[in-house]
């Protein structure tokens, strides 16, 4: 049987949602792997919307599951709805929805609160010693999250993001582009993709060995 991953996403484009290459790139790489894939977001209006040609925030509503399912191709639930108990694995996408929606890490930094329904089911996977990947900028909310377990992960090399971390209770591992940061003790493995980026072909790589390692570790 293939193993059932979870993918969390946080609405649909980099300034307001979930990054679009890095979801993609999951998505393929592990239905390459023969992974089975479980797409959820929560379902609350996005913090706000960005018109992604000028990056200007603009009058408009969005609900983060609504639009999330543009990514997952309708095939999508409700956060609230799903448990640990699910999958084998979950992997978090970035994108600024990660540090919008998922929290308000963008907001309030090391202050942040993250979602209710995020919180829940993190804490469910870390309870069972599920694997959980995060992309990016996703590894601040996830350090948010289980802050009481010292997670170890990258975001890159950003000083001040790497900080943050620091003061809610994670490590930081400067990484590059194409490699990944393996807590084996928490389970988590992380890469910084867009972080440093430039490319989607330089993202693609760390993101491969980040599912292939989650994979792994299932």
């Amino acid at each position: 049987m293939g193993k059932k991953i979870g993918v969390l996403l946080s609405g649909c484009g980099v300034f307001d949602g979930a990054e679009i290459h890095e979801a993609v790139l999951t998505l393929l790489f592990l239905d390459r792997a023969g992974a089975s894939v479980l797409c959820m977001a929560p379902n609350v209006d996005q913090l706000h919307v960005i018109n992604h040609l000028t990056q200007q925030e603009v009058d408009e509503r969005r609900n983060v599951l609504v639009e999330s399912a543009r990514i997952a191709r309708g095939e999508i639930q409700d956060v609230s709805s799903v448990s640990a108990e699910d999958m084998d694995a979950l992997i978090i996408p970035g994108g600024f929805g990660a540090v919008k929606n998922l929290s308000d890490f963008a907001v309030k930094g090391p202050e942040a609160q993250v979602h209710p329904q995020v919180q829940r089911l993190l804490e469910e996977m870390a309870d069972r010693s599920k694997p959980i990947g995060a992309l990016c900028i996703a590894p601040a909310t996830l350090t948010r999250a289980l802050s009481k377990r010292s997670p170890q992960v990258t975001i890159g090399n950003d000083v001040g993001t790497a900080a943050a971390i620091e003061s809610m209770g994670g490590g930081h591992t400067v990484c590059s582009v194409s490699d990944i940061c393996v807590d084996e003790k928490n389970r988590i493995v992380t890469t910084p993709a867009y972080m440093l980026g430039p490319g989607i072909k330089d993202v693609a790589t760390g993101i491969e060995k980040l599912v292939a390692t989650i994979l792994s570790l299932c």
